[in-house]
């Protein structure tokens, strides 16, 4: 009885100095590193392949409603991200959310997972604007038990000002810090050792608008998703063509050839059920449309942009199928 209320105390006293950091300001306000242009734009719109002539081209953007060219809006937090020093943990350790992550690990609650995110948007924004923002912790909640362990939901609030202090839009941000569950210890077993079933690769989510999708590769085939409307291919399935907006489709069986548009090494950290280093690759396919996958029978420093291949769907373990590429013979 004595530790169950030494307990409580702990977790009383942690709950009222959580309740001190809701409503502050983690820090100084932030100004962007760049202001608001057209070469992040452009680069912004390829990645997302998003073609539209108000962010790309002067000319059509001149004639339009903006009078010029605009960002497009969920850009926004992107003109305030920080490069690379944003991976040292350092460079969170002096500010109010780092104390209040640090307080939390220091009582057990030593993950952290990304919950959601929501923007609003007052203006477009132009080449030029140079922006601004403050961050407040805007509620911290009760202990929530979740299917990852306890904790606490913890939900910021990110204001974006312009170089004339007026607001441009807002982010919120939650994460969730917790303790993790125990996880009973695995023997190490080699693939062809006998020693029981390996850990299998985590099964794809599946919902109304990708079933069908993963149905395909069930049965070996590559399939894309075609606009019945207006005839244009789309990849990941969605249920909404983004030329036309239309919610009726059909799919086409890809030709399963095409090349390496990107591409990423992984060495760590090591999941169950891979077999490390893993190459990660972003393949352009011939009929035009992007598909990510893994890359098989070829050494990762083999691998170039523009390298032709083929793709086929295997099994990566007893129960899944996944469509995986190698060099074009």
């Amino acid at each position: 009885m004595r530790t169950r209320s030494m307990d409580r105390d702990d977790k009383k006293k942690l709950e009222q100095s959580l309740k001190a950091f809701v409503g502050v300001e983690i820090g100084e306000p932030e100004i962007g590193m760049d202001p608001v242009n057209e070469a992040m734009i452009r680069h912004w719109c390829e990645a997302m392949g998003d073609e539209n002539p108000v962010y790309l081209d002067a000319e059509t953007a001149q004639d339009s409603a903006h009078g010029g060219l605009v960002a497009p809006p969920t850009m926004l937090q992107a003109w305030m991200l920080k490069g690379l020093p944003m991976a040292d943990p350092e460079s969170h350790a002096d500010n109010k959310q780092g104390e209040l992550h640090k307080l939390l690990s220091d009582h057990g609650y030593t993950s952290v997972v990304a919950t959601n995110c929501e923007q609003s948007y007052a203006r477009y924004l132009r080449p030029g604007d140079l922006l601004s923002s403050t961050t407040v912790i805007e509620s911290i909640s009760e202990e929530k038990a979740t299917a990852l362990g306890i904790g606490y939901f913890i939900n910021t609030r990110e204001t974006f000002r312009d170089q004339n202090q007026e607001e441009v839009g807002w982010q919120t941000f939650r994460v969730l810090k917790f303790k993790p569950h125990e996880q009973p210890p695995q023997a190490a077993t080699a693939p062809d050792d006998g020693g029981g079933a390996r850990p299998g690769r985590l099964g794809p989510p599946m919902g109304h608008d990708n079933a069908w999708w993963w149905e395909g590769v069930n049965r070996g085939e590559l399939l894309i998703q075609r606009c019945s409307d207006c005839g244009e291919l789309r990849h990941p399935p969605r249920p909404m063509c983004p030329h036309c907006r239309s919610v009726v489709f059909d799919s086409i069986e890809a030709a399963c050839r095409g090349k390496v548009y990107s591409y990423v090494v992984l060495h760590h950290p090591k999941f169950p059920g891979y077999e490390y280093p893993v190459v990660c690759a972003l393949i352009e396919l011939e009929e035009g449309t992007r598909l990510v996958t893994n890359m098989v029978d070829c050494e990762p420093s083999a691998v170039t942009i523009g390298m032709e291949v083929e793709l086929s769907i295997e099994n990566v373990d007893e129960k899944l199928k996944l469509p995986l590429c190698r060099p074009a013979a």
